[in-house]
Order: structure tokens, then sequence, then C-alpha cells
């Protein structure tokens, strides 16, 4: 397409010519259109130049078409009408769009938002394609070039202005190991305690901007820094097979030992009591997005899943401690008799 040439037209004598053909009749059209005849006539003498052709003959019966007007009003309306949606704000209807979403997840967070996303997105906007990825780097860049439309990551340190950032919740993390591991049978573990087994680590993008990090400069940064990693790797279910195997450890949220259908034969064990840690998980998004009625629905979906998660986290949680404590007491009843 030649822009140069575009650039140079007049969309409204496009609009005129539509309206001269529908009323055949300068007059009429003048005032349609809000301006005066004579006005009308000079556009008309406009478009007559445009097209190097008269474009309307007068008769007895008043203007008629020529064959060149028309050939443009076979397509005219068509194109005015798709210049017409293409500035109006349209509705959002999920179930009709068509669109792809590019979202930078961890696995271990996606494995709990994924598939109850992708359930809602098959009965309600079956049209839409996610493409999710795992490992990618500098992240909050990706987001301003429009590489990526949402990151669900750990806390930065800093989000500039042009973003969007949405707390999805924080929980300390634990040591998951295999459920036979030594360290399980003992009370309290000790820093000396975990050196001694070689560690798994995920990938974690963008680790020296991540308020995690900042926050442990202190015991955790220190001991961490000791341990001997063996293995890194994005891919979850690796990591928790090679769990089940050795007597590696490896640092992760606790509701990884919870999931039914990875956790089996791991459990989390709580880190050294001098550990004070938090990991805060995040939503974010590019301002560039604000008036994208399906962005904002996308990322409605995705808050609405991770509500529902840890509603059920805290239910468990509930659930477990009121079994501890029904067990507990059962204990003192029956050492009374």
């Amino acid at each position: 397409m030649d822009t140069r040439r575009v650039a140079r037209l007049d969309l409204n004598l496009l609009v005129a010519l539509q309206v001269l053909l529908e009323e055949r009749n300068v007059s009429k059209a003048a005032e349609r259109l809000f301006v005066t005849q004579s006005a009308m006539s000079k556009t008309l003498g406009r478009l007559r130049d445009m097209f190097g052709d008269p474009l309307f003959t007068r008769t007895s019966h008043g203007m008629v078409p020529t064959p060149r007007a028309k050939e443009l009003q076979a397509s005219l309306l068509e194109i005015l009408q798709g210049v017409e949606q293409l500035v109006s704000a349209r509705a959002f209807d999920p179930r009709n769009f068509k669109g792809e979403f590019t979202i930078a997840v961890a696995e271990y967070l996606g494995i709990g938002i994924l598939p109850a996303l992708m359930e809602i997105l098959q009965r309600e906007a079956p049209h839409i394609r996610i493409q999710t990825i795992s490992r990618i780097e500098n992240q909050l860049d990706q987001l301003a070039e429009g590489n990526l439309d949402f990151a669900l990551h750990i806390q930065r340190t800093r989000y500039g202005a042009d973003f969007n950032v949405t707390h999805l919740g924080g929980m300390p993390p634990v040591l998951l190991a295999r459920q036979g591991h030594p360290l399980r049978q003992q009370g309290a573990i000790t820093w000396k305690d975990i050196s001694a087994y070689p560690q798994i680590s995920l990938y974690i993008p963008d680790i020296e901007e991540l308020e995690f990090m900042r926050q442990t400069r202190g015991v955790f940064a220190e001991h961490e820094q000791q341990l001997e990693d063996v293995f890194e790797t994005s891919h979850l279910f690796t990591a928790m097979e090679v769990l089940r195997r050795t007597d590696c450890l490896m640092p992760g949220p606790p509701f990884l030992s919870q999931h039914p259908q990875i956790s089996g034969g791991v459990v989390g064990l709580p880190l050294p009591l001098d550990t004070a840690v938090k990991i805060n998980y995040m939503l974010v998004s590019h301002k560039r997005t604000d008036n994208s009625p399906a962005h904002q629905w996308l990322q409605q979906k995705i808050l609405e899943i991770v509500e529902t998660f840890s509603k059920e986290r805290k239910r468990r949680l509930e659930d477990a401690r009121h079994a501890y404590q029904t067990d507990q007491l059962v204990g003192v009843l029956r050492s009374g008799y």
C-alpha cells in the first residue's frame, strides 16, 4: 500500500460521496452534512478531481451517477462501515472474541492457575489462545515492548508507573524433600543440616531484581550461597521426580507439597527458625492494555482463580489445624482413663 498517497486523502470526501450517491441532490446532501449548498458543490468538484470523472450528470430527473460512480458505490459503503467499526468502542463478547495472549509464568505457579483458566476459557471464550513462557528474562521490558501481555512472578523491588501490579498473595517457602528423607526424622532443622544435602533450584527469572532477595540480605542469603546446587531447571515435574529419587532438597512454595497431581512422595519441611522470609507473587500488565476489554476480562478471570485457590488453601489449613487439635484432645482424654 502506498501510505503517502493514502495520507493525502480526505476521508470526509468519501463520506460526502456516499451521501451524494444516496440523495442524488446537492442541496439535500448539504443539509445532511450540515454544510451550505456552495460548500457541497465545491466538495463535488474536489471529488471529480480526485477520481478523474464527473461522477454525476444533471438530467431532467436529477443527478444521475456515472458508471465510475456506480463502481465506487459497490464498495464505498462497506469501506465506510469498516472505518466506523474501527474507531467505535465495541462491546466485548468473550464467546466470539478471537485472539492470543502471551503470559510469562513459572511452572510452579502455572500448575495452580493455568488448568483452571483454560477450563474457563473453553467454556466462556473458546476462541482465545494462550501461550505461556516459563523461562524469560527482563519481563518488565518484554511487557512494555508488547512481547508479553501478562507476567505472573515473584515481586520485584520496583515497578515503573507504566505497570499495573496486583498482589496475588504471599507465603513463606519450605524445603521440599522426599517422604523418607533423613531430615524428616529429626526435630528442628538447622542450616548445617541442610548443607549436608545437595540442592535443586527452580529457575527464577530476573533474580537480582526480586524483593525476596532484598529481604534476605541476612541469614537466608548467607546460607543459601553456601549450599551445593547440583541441578537447576524450569521444569517442575522433572524437579519433583528428582526429589522423589534422591536426597536432594529444594526450596519452594508450600502448596507444591499439597498438590494432588505432583506431590506424591514429597513433603514440605520447615526452614530453620532463624529464617523469616515471605515470598509475594504478583500479576503484572502494562498500561498499554488498559483500554483493551479482552485484557481486562482475562485479568479478572485470573484474579478470580487466585481468590478461589486462596480460599481453598485457607480451608485446608483450617481443616488440618482442627484435625490436629482433635487428635490432641483425644490423646488427653485417653490418657485420663
